[in-house]
């Protein structure tokens, strides 16, 4: 096998990271690539679930002695630490490999420090090789970790003149089933799919992820929140099914905001002392409303369908702009048509002052 350069191997390890996509929380995802001493690629492996092992053990495992005197390439700092599993940075050490190669420093306190073992035992380790394209496949665990409440995805689907619904409440369906499976399939990477209980009384939501080649229940199901200040959710409401777990999250239990309604920067912070690292806000537009005028959206998805209403329930209510000026911009870091609609992903820039 030809051999191949740190850049290439880490571009590899970053693909093979994204397929621990929604099963490793609350840990990260994380690839690794090994090569030996000639630089041929003599093991793979990425972090598949919680528990599991991890990237580096997975591709220690294929490498064999091929490891010793090479070089193991991997997107996040190896952990240096001794939880369900054992620190990878030892078992580097005790693999005898020469370099290692990183893309991001692990921010977590418990984990962190193996790059520092690594070299204290004569280790070449290097940082930063394609740094801004791993932080992007694992932006969810690394900002939920920074911070310490988890990354806030607004999904949301509207007509292309921004309604979520006819004037006479009718919703079923605004976009298309392709659309509607690209959200299941968005919805399966989370950790929780919160909404508010008006979406509940609206429309009975579900809020399950289903398997996309036979429409069967996943079997990983993310949390189902609702967000609930006066416990009015009904006893026979769909999210209160079995099919997955449910928090109706009360003003009574997470603490009320300034309006009496669940403080939502207490509700985050309780929903990562749960594990969960990334949220996905699925409704109603008042309450994405008060997500965004708090600034606690990380992230916006919209499903736009090629139709126009004219009148009707606007998708956003009230995210705290009152004037051109306080508009909330967003850098586009997506435009994808998924069948006859367009998904538009994007960020809230952050606000000067």
């Amino acid at each position: 096998m030809a051999s191949v350069s740190v850049d290439e191997a880490m571009r590899r390890a970053i693909e093979l990271a994204a397929r621990g996509l929604g099963t490793t929380s609350p840990n990260p995802v994380v690839g690794c690539v090994l090569l030996d001493a000639d630089g041929e690629v003599v093991g793979e492996g990425f972090h598949a679930y919680a528990g599991g092992p991890h990237a580096e053990i997975v591709a220690l495992a294929q490498a064999g002695d091929r490891a010793k005197g090479g070089t193991a390439v991997v997107t996040l700092e190896p952990c240096d630490h001794t939880g369900r599993t054992g620190p990878c940075s030892n078992a580097l050490v005790q693999a005898q490999v020469a370099r290692v190669v990183i893309a991001v420093p692990d921010p977590t306190p418990v984990a962190a420090g193996g790059a520092a073992t690594l070299r204290a035992a004569g280790v070449r380790v290097d940082l930063g090789v394609r740094a801004a394209e791993a932080e992007q496949g694992n932006i969810a665990w690394l900002t939920a970790m920074r911070r310490g409440w988890p990354y806030v995805i607004w999904k949301y689907a509207a007509t292309l003149d921004g309604r979520s619904a006819a004037a006479d409440g009718t919703s079923m369906w605004i976009t298309s089933e392709a659309a509607r499976m690209d959200v299941h399939a968005l919805r399966a990477t989370v950790d929780a799919v919160l909404v508010g209980v008006g979406t509940v009384l609206a429309d009975d939501p579900r809020l399950t992820v289903r398997n996309l080649r036979d429409g069967s229940l996943a079997i990983r199901q993310p949390l189902r929140v609702v967000v609930d200040s006066a416990g009015r959710t009904p006893a026979d409401a769909q999210v209160r099914d079995g099919a997955a777990r449910t928090w109706i999250a009360t003003a009574a239990e997470v603490g009320a905001g300034p309006e009496g309604g669940v403080d939502l920067p207490a509700l985050l912070a309780a929903l990562h002392t749960r594990g969960v690292r990334a949220v996905l806000l699925e409704g109603g537009p008042r309450l994405a409303g008060a997500f965004l005028a708090a600034g606690l959206v990380d992230r916006v998805v919209g499903y736009l369908a090629p139709r126009l209403l004219g009148a009707g329930p606007a998708a956003l209510v009230d995210a705290g702009v009152t004037t051109i000026a306080e508009a909330i911009d967003l850098e586009i870091i997506d435009v994808t048509q998924i069948g006859p609609d367009l998904r538009i992903t994007a960020s809230p820039r952050k606000r000067e002052g």
